[in-house]
Protein backbone atom coordinates (compact mmCIF):
# COMPACT_ATOMS: atom_id res chain seq x y z
CA UNK A 1 0.00 0.00 0.00
CA UNK A 2 1.10 3.27 -0.79
CA UNK A 3 1.40 5.91 1.70
CA UNK A 4 2.05 9.80 1.14
CA UNK A 5 2.74 11.95 4.37
CA UNK A 6 2.86 15.64 4.40
CA UNK A 7 4.59 17.02 7.06
CA UNK A 8 6.90 13.82 7.25
CA UNK A 9 9.73 15.70 9.03
CA UNK A 10 7.44 16.92 12.14
CA UNK A 11 7.78 14.77 15.49
CA UNK A 12 4.12 12.92 14.55
CA UNK A 13 4.93 12.25 10.64
CA UNK A 14 8.67 10.89 11.42
CA UNK A 15 7.23 8.34 13.38
CA UNK A 16 4.08 7.35 11.50
CA UNK A 17 6.63 7.04 8.41
CA UNK A 18 9.38 4.90 10.36
CA UNK A 19 6.35 2.59 11.81
CA UNK A 20 4.33 2.62 8.50
CA UNK A 21 8.02 0.90 7.04
CA UNK A 22 8.26 -1.64 9.73
CA UNK A 23 4.54 -2.99 8.58
CA UNK A 24 5.31 -2.83 5.09
CA UNK A 25 4.22 0.14 3.64
CA UNK A 26 5.51 1.64 0.50
CA UNK A 27 6.20 5.50 2.07
CA UNK A 28 6.58 8.67 0.62
CA UNK A 29 7.84 11.28 2.77
CA UNK A 30 7.26 14.99 2.00
CA UNK A 31 8.28 18.02 3.29
CA UNK A 32 9.62 21.62 2.18
CA UNK A 33 12.75 20.49 3.46
CA UNK A 34 14.57 17.10 4.59
CA UNK A 35 15.36 16.74 7.98
CA UNK A 36 14.33 13.44 9.82
CA UNK A 37 12.87 11.33 7.05
CA UNK A 38 12.35 7.70 6.66
CA UNK A 39 10.49 6.14 3.32
CA UNK A 40 11.18 8.00 -0.07
CA UNK A 41 11.46 11.65 0.35
CA UNK A 42 10.05 14.00 -2.04
CA UNK A 43 10.33 17.76 -1.52
CA UNK A 44 6.91 19.45 -1.50
CA UNK A 45 5.60 23.25 -0.75
CA UNK A 46 1.82 21.81 -0.04
CA UNK A 47 0.47 25.63 -1.13
CA UNK A 48 2.25 25.05 -4.49
CA UNK A 49 -0.27 23.42 -6.25
CA UNK A 50 1.07 22.23 -9.34
CA UNK A 51 3.73 20.97 -7.76
CA UNK A 52 1.33 19.26 -5.31
CA UNK A 53 -0.50 17.99 -8.54
CA UNK A 54 2.27 16.40 -10.08
CA UNK A 55 3.17 14.48 -6.90
CA UNK A 56 0.27 12.92 -6.49
CA UNK A 57 0.25 11.87 -10.49
CA UNK A 58 3.68 10.89 -10.46
CA UNK A 59 2.68 8.48 -6.72
CA UNK A 60 -1.12 7.79 -6.84
CA UNK A 61 -1.03 7.14 -3.77
CA UNK A 62 -4.05 5.18 -1.52
CA UNK A 63 -3.77 6.78 1.42
CA UNK A 64 -2.99 10.00 2.04
CA UNK A 65 -1.73 11.50 6.06
CA UNK A 66 -1.73 15.99 6.08
CA UNK A 67 0.10 16.58 8.62
CA UNK A 68 2.29 19.47 7.35
CA UNK A 69 1.00 23.17 9.42
CA UNK A 70 2.08 26.39 10.40
CA UNK A 71 2.04 25.09 14.32
CA UNK A 72 3.56 27.96 15.89
CA UNK A 73 0.39 29.61 17.97
CA UNK A 74 2.00 32.70 18.00
CA UNK A 75 3.21 33.02 14.32
CA UNK A 76 -0.34 32.55 13.13
CA UNK A 77 -1.42 35.38 15.19
CA UNK A 78 1.01 37.63 13.72
CA UNK A 79 1.43 36.34 9.94
CA UNK A 80 -1.87 35.68 9.07
CA UNK A 81 -1.93 35.30 5.43
CA UNK A 82 0.82 32.87 6.12
CA UNK A 83 -1.15 30.78 8.58
CA UNK A 84 -4.14 30.70 5.82
CA UNK A 85 -1.94 29.84 2.81
CA UNK A 86 -0.14 26.87 4.64
CA UNK A 87 -3.25 25.66 7.01
CA UNK A 88 -6.07 26.64 4.72
CA UNK A 89 -5.01 27.01 1.09
CA UNK A 90 -2.33 24.19 1.62
CA UNK A 91 -5.25 21.73 2.79
CA UNK A 92 -7.55 22.81 -0.53
CA UNK A 93 -4.45 21.38 -2.45
CA UNK A 94 -3.92 18.18 -0.79
CA UNK A 95 -8.27 17.56 -0.53
CA UNK A 96 -8.70 18.46 -4.63
CA UNK A 97 -4.93 16.01 -5.64
CA UNK A 98 -6.75 13.44 -2.87
CA UNK A 99 -9.49 13.73 -4.99
CA UNK A 100 -8.02 13.20 -8.36
CA UNK A 101 -5.97 10.10 -6.69
CA UNK A 102 -8.78 8.27 -5.12
CA UNK A 103 -6.63 8.29 -2.02
CA UNK A 104 -7.75 8.02 1.28
CA UNK A 105 -7.60 11.15 3.24
CA UNK A 106 -6.25 10.97 6.81
CA UNK A 107 -6.10 15.12 8.10
CA UNK A 108 -4.03 15.74 11.37
CA UNK A 109 -6.05 18.53 13.36
CA UNK A 110 -5.79 19.73 16.90
CA UNK A 111 -7.66 20.75 19.98
CA UNK A 112 -7.14 24.25 19.51
CA UNK A 113 -10.49 23.94 17.29
CA UNK A 114 -12.62 24.46 20.71
CA UNK A 115 -12.22 27.84 22.58
CA UNK A 116 -11.15 26.28 26.39
CA UNK A 117 -13.89 27.07 27.86
CA UNK A 118 -15.40 23.74 28.72
CA UNK A 119 -12.88 20.79 28.45
CA UNK A 120 -13.13 17.24 27.78
CA UNK A 121 -14.71 18.03 24.71
CA UNK A 122 -16.88 15.34 22.33
CA UNK A 123 -16.69 14.87 18.89
CA UNK A 124 -19.89 16.17 18.54
CA UNK A 125 -19.28 19.38 20.49
CA UNK A 126 -19.34 22.50 18.46
CA UNK A 127 -15.82 23.94 17.60
CA UNK A 128 -14.86 27.85 18.92
CA UNK A 129 -11.55 28.90 18.36
CA UNK A 130 -10.17 31.73 20.50
CA UNK A 131 -7.28 32.05 18.15
CA UNK A 132 -6.01 32.42 14.32
CA UNK A 133 -4.22 29.10 14.46
CA UNK A 134 -7.45 27.28 15.62
CA UNK A 135 -9.30 29.01 13.38
CA UNK A 136 -7.30 28.27 10.47
CA UNK A 137 -7.26 24.08 11.11
CA UNK A 138 -11.06 24.49 11.82
CA UNK A 139 -11.31 25.99 8.13
CA UNK A 140 -9.03 23.11 6.86
CA UNK A 141 -11.50 20.38 8.74
CA UNK A 142 -14.02 21.88 6.62
CA UNK A 143 -12.44 21.37 3.76
CA UNK A 144 -11.65 18.25 4.27
CA UNK A 145 -15.50 17.74 4.87
CA UNK A 146 -16.17 18.53 1.58
CA UNK A 147 -14.78 15.33 0.11
CA UNK A 148 -16.86 13.89 -2.24
CA UNK A 149 -17.11 10.07 -0.73
CA UNK A 150 -16.63 11.37 2.58
CA UNK A 151 -13.53 9.17 2.22
CA UNK A 152 -11.62 10.65 5.08
CA UNK A 153 -10.49 10.17 8.91
CA UNK A 154 -10.05 14.06 10.52
CA UNK A 155 -7.59 13.03 13.89
CA UNK A 156 -7.39 16.21 16.51
CA UNK A 157 -4.83 15.22 18.88
CA UNK A 158 -3.31 17.78 21.44
CA UNK A 159 -0.06 18.29 22.74
CA UNK A 160 2.25 16.11 21.02
CA UNK A 161 5.61 14.75 22.56
CA UNK A 162 7.90 12.16 21.72
CA UNK A 163 11.06 10.75 22.30
CA UNK A 164 12.92 12.16 19.42
CA UNK A 165 13.69 16.04 18.53
CA UNK A 166 11.79 17.15 14.58
CA UNK A 167 11.70 19.37 12.08
CA UNK A 168 14.76 21.53 14.45
CA UNK A 169 12.14 21.69 17.46
CA UNK A 170 12.21 20.02 20.72
CA UNK A 171 9.08 19.01 22.31
CA UNK A 172 7.80 20.28 25.62
CA UNK A 173 8.59 16.48 27.35
CA UNK A 174 12.02 16.56 25.92
CA UNK A 175 12.66 20.08 26.61
CA UNK A 176 11.49 19.40 30.44
CA UNK A 177 13.99 16.31 30.92
CA UNK A 178 16.88 18.50 29.65
CA UNK A 179 16.02 21.50 31.50
CA UNK A 180 15.66 19.09 35.03
CA UNK A 181 18.95 17.33 34.10
CA UNK A 182 20.96 20.49 33.73
CA UNK A 183 19.34 21.41 37.54
CA UNK A 184 17.36 24.25 36.07
CA UNK A 185 14.13 25.97 37.62
CA UNK A 186 11.52 26.27 35.23
CA UNK A 187 8.24 27.57 35.59
CA UNK A 188 5.17 25.84 34.14
CA UNK A 189 1.44 26.97 33.86
CA UNK A 190 -0.94 25.45 36.45
CA UNK A 191 -4.00 27.32 34.07
CA UNK A 192 -3.94 25.29 31.29
CA UNK A 193 -5.09 21.81 30.57
CA UNK A 194 -4.98 19.48 27.90
CA UNK A 195 -4.99 15.43 27.49
CA UNK A 196 -1.09 15.30 25.85
CA UNK A 197 -0.40 13.37 23.21
CA UNK A 198 2.73 10.71 22.66
CA UNK A 199 3.38 10.87 19.33
CA UNK A 200 3.97 6.91 18.81
CA UNK A 201 0.57 6.26 20.28
CA UNK A 202 -0.74 8.62 17.43
CA UNK A 203 0.84 7.05 14.72
CA UNK A 204 -0.02 3.24 15.49
CA UNK A 205 -3.97 4.22 16.09
CA UNK A 206 -3.46 6.31 12.44
CA UNK A 207 -1.87 2.94 10.92
CA UNK A 208 -5.16 1.17 12.27
CA UNK A 209 -7.25 3.23 10.90
CA UNK A 210 -5.35 3.51 7.42
CA UNK A 211 -6.00 -0.93 7.51
CA UNK A 212 -9.43 -0.70 8.71
CA UNK A 213 -10.57 2.57 6.59
CA UNK A 214 -11.79 4.23 9.46
CA UNK A 215 -13.59 7.50 8.83
CA UNK A 216 -14.95 10.54 10.52
CA UNK A 217 -13.70 13.06 12.93
CA UNK A 218 -12.12 11.21 16.39
CA UNK A 219 -10.62 12.85 19.18
CA UNK A 220 -6.64 10.81 18.76
CA UNK A 221 -5.38 12.32 21.90
CA UNK A 222 -3.88 10.76 25.09
CA UNK A 223 -6.91 10.28 27.98
CA UNK A 224 -5.90 11.92 30.85
CA UNK A 225 -6.84 15.45 31.44
CA UNK A 226 -3.47 17.48 33.17
CA UNK A 227 -2.60 20.61 33.29
CA UNK A 228 0.55 21.57 32.32
CA UNK A 229 1.80 21.75 36.04
CA UNK A 230 0.75 18.21 36.31
CA UNK A 231 2.35 17.11 33.28
CA UNK A 232 5.66 18.24 33.95
CA UNK A 233 5.37 16.86 37.69
CA UNK A 234 4.33 13.30 36.46
CA UNK A 235 7.59 13.53 33.74
CA UNK A 236 10.14 14.49 35.96
CA UNK A 237 8.75 11.20 38.43
CA UNK A 238 8.55 8.96 35.61
CA UNK A 239 12.40 9.76 35.19
CA UNK A 240 13.67 10.14 38.38
CA UNK A 241 14.36 14.01 38.34
CA UNK A 242 14.25 16.67 40.76
CA UNK A 243 10.41 17.98 40.72
CA UNK A 244 11.11 20.41 43.19
CA UNK A 245 12.65 22.27 40.19
CA UNK A 246 9.35 22.78 38.47
CA UNK A 247 7.89 26.10 40.27
CA UNK A 248 3.99 26.91 39.22
CA UNK A 249 3.00 29.83 37.59
CA UNK A 250 -0.50 31.55 35.93
CA UNK A 251 -0.49 32.11 31.72
CA UNK A 252 -0.44 35.98 32.54
CA UNK A 253 3.06 35.98 33.28
CA UNK A 254 3.88 35.32 29.43
CA UNK A 255 3.81 37.65 27.01
CA UNK A 256 1.81 35.77 24.15
CA UNK A 257 0.80 36.99 20.77
CA UNK A 258 -2.20 34.69 20.84
CA UNK A 259 -4.71 33.62 23.30
CA UNK A 260 -4.18 29.60 24.30
CA UNK A 261 -7.61 28.10 25.57
CA UNK A 262 -7.73 27.08 28.93
CA UNK A 263 -9.03 23.77 28.68
CA UNK A 264 -9.09 22.45 25.61
CA UNK A 265 -8.71 18.35 26.87
CA UNK A 266 -10.34 15.70 24.40
CA UNK A 267 -12.89 13.21 25.67
CA UNK A 268 -11.30 10.14 23.53
CA UNK A 269 -14.56 7.75 24.30
CA UNK A 270 -15.52 7.11 20.99
CA UNK A 271 -11.83 5.70 19.96
CA UNK A 272 -11.29 4.14 22.80
CA UNK A 273 -14.94 1.86 21.54
CA UNK A 274 -13.61 1.76 18.07
CA UNK A 275 -9.77 1.98 18.00
CA UNK A 276 -7.88 -1.77 19.07
CA UNK A 277 -4.93 0.87 19.28
CA UNK A 278 -6.40 3.21 22.54
CA UNK A 279 -5.81 6.03 23.37
CA UNK A 280 -2.98 5.61 26.01
CA UNK A 281 -3.56 6.72 29.83
CA UNK A 282 -0.41 9.06 30.74
CA UNK A 283 1.47 7.04 32.57
CA UNK A 284 1.03 4.34 30.16
CA UNK A 285 2.16 6.83 27.86
CA UNK A 286 5.25 8.34 29.91
CA UNK A 287 6.71 4.91 30.55
CA UNK A 288 6.54 3.94 26.76
CA UNK A 289 8.55 7.16 26.31
CA UNK A 290 10.78 6.20 28.91
CA UNK A 291 11.76 3.07 26.97
CA UNK A 292 11.57 4.51 23.60
CA UNK A 293 14.59 7.39 24.78
CA UNK A 294 16.63 4.47 26.41
CA UNK A 295 16.64 2.88 23.23
CA UNK A 296 18.12 5.79 21.54
CA UNK A 297 20.60 5.72 23.75
CA UNK A 298 21.91 2.68 22.72
CA UNK A 299 21.66 2.43 19.30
Amino acid sequence: MKLLITGASGLYGSKLAKLALSKGFEVYSTDIQRQLVFGKFIKLDITDKLRVDKVFTEVKPDVVVHAASLTDVDKCELNKDLAWKINVDGTKNIVASTENTNSFLIYISTDYVFSGKKGNYLESDKPDPINYYGQTKLQAETVVQSIKKSDFLIARPSVIYGSTPAAGKVNFALWLIQKLKQGEHIKIVTDQWNTPTLNTNLAEMTLEAVERHITGIFHLSGSTRVNRYEFAVQIAETFGLNKELINKTGSSTFNWSALRPADSSLDTSAAQLKFKNKPLPLAKALEKLKKELSLNETQ
